[in-house]
């Protein structure tokens, strides 16, 4: 029995197990081969609450939503100026403006920001 659950685990590799020395003598991990410039708990931090923004802009009615994600360029577009949504949307630039602003005090109503 011990041999079976030795041969299951047998071929496991772990992060932190020597795999080889450098020029100096220390050793090497794999950890040390395969890290990442940036840190994984900002990007998963970044990620949730990419999430939870997404989830919150359904609260916004159309016209909010559609300001929102033109003027920040959310859903992979290009960020445009307020004056670009307006004469993309054919209304005013201080329409834009306050339409934003009041889609923005919703978002962060929602998000309890």
């Amino acid at each position: 029995m011990h041999f079976r659950s030795v041969k299951k685990t047998a071929q496991d590799v772990h992060f932190d197990e020597p795999i080889d020395t450098d020029k100096d003598g220390n050793q090497l991990t794999l950890m040390d081969i395969i890290a990442v410039d940036g840190d994984i708990g900002e990007e998963v931090d970044l990620l949730l609450n990419s999430q939870r923004l997404y989830k919150a802009l359904e609260s916004l009615d159309d016209r909010e939503r559609e300001i929102i994600i033109l003027r920040y360029g959310l859903f992979g577009r290009q960020p445009l100026t307020q004056r670009e949504a307006a004469s993309l949307l054919g209304i005013s630039r201080s329409y834009v403006s306050r339409i934003e602003k009041r889609a923005i005090e919703k978002l962060r109503a929602e998000l309890g920001l």
